[in-house]
């Protein structure tokens, strides 16, 4: 594709491409009482820099002088989607093949060589818009929260740091919001790229590799017979293998965007039609009632392993307390000689 003749979206919303669980979640966060607050508070905290240094520390910063056919593609993701500046790009030495975007008020796109180097440059740019997607949308908000509470959970970070916050309800959460989230940034990539089997054919190299003989007509085969699957026990079993991951199963994300390209989205969007930033229609009581059973969803989360949601809120109003009228320095993680390793999202 020429990238000098690909169509712009002029003012393009998010609303137009996100998918109605990547809504409804971010939605249902919204009304956990304080979480926003908290997670503004630890991007305050210098969470934000910290992730920022190493980064610039460890990672090699893309742009004319630097990888010029990835910034190019890069810049063509940034034009089609008519972002309002370009999130420095980087790319650091890492095996497995993925991307993410992180930040909390500056967001930056990292992608790992290994995709950069295996992948053909139609397939780095499709993973590319991918993140391009998740930066119109903003889900480098929670997307950073949620690095923040793995590496303490991990015990990259200093549990202190989090001293007083349900650490593991709020990760379980956010995780949730996450797989819902990387639904829409497969949506966005498809726009991009002028073709929905793009982001498909990147599926299922992630999901498999790049072997000779892969069969792309199979693997969405296997999508439908996933989306098809009526035993309870299955589905049972795939519910809690899902809920600690940050993405999908990528036959579901490759369902999920076939369904939404027969359903007509997609190329009323190419034909020009989607609302404008500032213009976006009020929610429906379709949307309404899918923000109540994700709310009832989190809030499950935050009884199983914190309380009540109520508890949940004291908890955190209590921290944003400590941290705003007290000391709110924070402690730095010891020197192991490890670098930070940022969670996947491609």
């Amino acid at each position: 594709m020429d990238l000098e003749m690909a169509v712009r979206y002029e003012h393009i919303s998010s609303r137009s491409y996100e998918h109605p669980a990547d809504r409804a979640a971010t939605s249902a966060l919204h009304s956990v009482p304080m979480l926003d607050a908290v997670v503004k508070k630890l991007s305050d905290l210098g969470h934000e820099r910290r992730l920022g240094q190493v980064v610039m520390g460890n990672a090699i910063r893309i742009n004319a002088d630097q990888l010029p056919e990835v910034w190019s593609r890069y810049q063509h993701c940034v034009s089609v989607l008519d972002l309002d500046r370009t999130p420095p790009l980087f790319v650091c030495n890492e095996p497995v093949a993925n991307a993410m975007t992180i930040g909390s008020h500056k967001p930056m796109v990292v992608v790992n060589s290994s995709l950069i180097a295996s992948y053909t440059p139609d397939e780095v740019q499709t993973v590319l818009a991918h993140e391009v997607g998740h930066v119109l949308s903003e889900h480098y908000h929670y997307t950073t929260a949620l690095l923040l509470l793995k590496q303490v959970l991990d015990g990259a970070l200093p549990r202190s740091l989090l001293l007083g916050l349900p650490v593991r309800a709020m990760y379980l959460a956010l995780l949730e919001w996450s797989r819902a989230a990387e639904l829409s940034a497969d949506r966005a990539a498809a726009i991009v790229r002028a073709d929905p089997l793009a982001p498909c054919r990147v599926l299922m190299r992630l999901a498999g590799g790049a072997l000779p003989g892969m069969s792309f007509d199979a693997f969405l085969k296997q999508a439908t017979e996933y989306h098809e699957e009526d035993d309870l026990f299955s589905r049972h079993t795939r519910f809690w293998t899902e809920l600690n991951m940050t993405h999908p199963f990528a036959v579901r994300r490759v369902k999920e965007l076939v369904l939404w390209v027969q359903a007509g989205d997609y190329d009323r969007i190419r034909a020009g039609q989607y609302p404008r930033r500032g213009e976006e229609p009020p929610p429906s009581a379709e949307f309404n009632a899918a923000v109540a059973h994700y709310g009832e969803r989190f809030a499950a989360f935050l009884e199983r392993t914190a309380g009540d949601v109520q508890r949940v809120g004291r908890q955190l109003t209590d921290w944003l307390k400590q941290h705003t009228t007290g000391n709110s320095e924070t402690e730095e993680p010891a020197d192991t000689g490890a670098r930070t390793r940022p969670v996947t999202d491609a």
